[in-house]
Formats: C-alpha cells, structure tokens, sequence
C-alpha cells in the first residue's frame, strides 16, 4: 500500500437521498468512462442501508452497458444459511443485482470451509484488476470487516476470515438488520484493504451522525490501522460523499465540493 497520503474529494449533500443521487451519477460515470476503453468492467459493492439510496440511484442511471460489467461484493457472514436474508449476497441481489442485467454476479459462497471461500474469492477477483469499489465506512471506521482489531495495511491476504469486533456486531443490530447481538455472526469473510486500496476508483459514501465521528477520524486522524478508514487517504482516485449528519463534525476545511 502506498505510503503518501492525499485527500479524497469530500461532496456533502444534505441528506441521504441527496447524496444517493450525486454518488449515483459519480458512479455512472466513472463506469461509463470505462467502458468506453475497454471490453469490460468489474466492480465491487458494499452491502449496508446506508448504500441503499446509492445502488437505487444507480440501477436508474441511462447509458450504462451493463452486460459488459462483472459485479463482486466486500465481504459476507460466515454461519449463515445461503438463503437468510441478512446475508449481504441477498441484499445485494434483491436491492441492486437483480435490478441491472449485470454480464456476471460472484457472491461470496461461504460454505463449509470458509478459507478455501477466500481463496476462490480471491482467485476470481485476481483475474482481473477492479475498476470501481463502491463502499461505506463502519461506526469503528472499518471498511468492508476490516475492523481495527484485524485491519492490516499490508496484509498478504486478498481475501481473509476474520472474528468481528462486537463494535461492529453491534452497529449490525443499530441498523436493524438483526434483532439482538446474540443474532449477528462473530466470523465473516472480506476483502482485505490492500485489495479494496487496488481498485482504479474508489467511491465511499456515509449517511447519519452516528458515522460523524467514524468520519471525523478517517478523514484527520493519523493513517492507521486504529481507524482503518484511514487507508482511504492514501489512494490516488477516491471520492466521499457525504449526508450533513454525517459531515457534521468536519472542519469546513475538509470539505472540497459540494
């Protein structure tokens, strides 16, 4: 991972459906760009609410080919049935796969043997470079489940298992997408941050004030792995956007466009 750091372009929009369709129309045109000089395309998403109106704008978005684009996702449950609905491979699917006629889907499969799950992740993602990571920032500042307790800068892994910080399982509840802590999985499987940072575009976009201070820090705190949202500062390409609940504890220094 590159050790320099630069600012991501930060768009603050003021509110959710606001910044669904500005992050929308970034998206649709970094795709459309791309396709324009080549065969292909691959892209990753996040799976969370706070990428609902995101993906909803974007499955909108006129002039996209979408059957030239391959599709992954960041990370997954491990414990899960294949069917359970808080598995983030049917969210994706039901909020955003389903809706474009995408050339090629690859949901994370966990399975029996989650490390062989990772390393046949790994393998489809490594045949070709990513062009978009479409993804958020978690209330620990993690990026996919790479939460402080395992997020490594240079980690060797593409795609790794990792125990969830309870932080973490407990925004899982926050966001209603499990009753209680008991419910959420303490293992997952996700791309590491290496793999995420190799992407040729990266878009992130945060909603909320309970994101504020996850925000405030990746955007000022030290590069580390503390708050692995960090990381984000040291891509070349990398664009925030986010809603004023969530930009409210930012200097207005930050802020570059909006």
């Amino acid at each position: 991972m590159p050790s320099s750091t630069s600012a991501p372009h930060v768009l603050v929009q003021p509110d959710a459906a606001a910044l669904g369709a500005a992050a929308a129309n970034a998206v649709a045109a970094a795709l459309r760009e791309a396709l324009d000089r080549q065969p292909t395309v691959r892209v990753a998403f996040a799976a969370a609410p706070s990428q609902q109106p995101t993906l909803a704008a974007l499955a909108a978005q006129p002039g996209i080919d979408w059957h030239r684009v391959t599709a992954f996702h960041l990370d997954e449950y491990l414990g899960l049935g294949p069917l359970a609905p808080e598995r983030f491979g049917v969210w994706l699917s039901r909020t955003f796969f389903d809706r474009v006629p995408l050339g090629a889907v690859h949901l994370i499969e966990t399975g029996p043997d989650p490390e062989r799950c990772a390393r046949s992740y790994a393998e489809l993602l490594a045949q070709a470079p990513l062009d978009v990571v479409c993804l958020g920032i978690g209330v620990n500042g993690h990026l996919a489940f790479n939460d402080p307790p395992v997020a490594d800068f240079h980690d060797p892994a593409d795609v790794k298992t990792v125990e969830l910080d309870e932080v973490c399982r407990r925004q899982q509840v926050d966001d209603g997408s499990f009753a209680t802590l008991a419910d959420v999985p303490r293992r997952a499987v996700t791309l590491t941050v290496p793999r995420l940072l190799a992407a040729e575009r990266l878009f992130c976009m945060v909603t909320g004030a309970h994101k504020r201070d996850a925000v405030r820090r990746a955007l000022l705190d030290p590069v580390g792995e503390p708050c692995p949202a960090t990381a984000l500062r040291t891509h070349a390409d990398c664009t925030v956007f986010l809603d004023r609940a969530a930009a409210s504890a930012l200097p207005p220094e930050v802020v570059r466009g909006g």
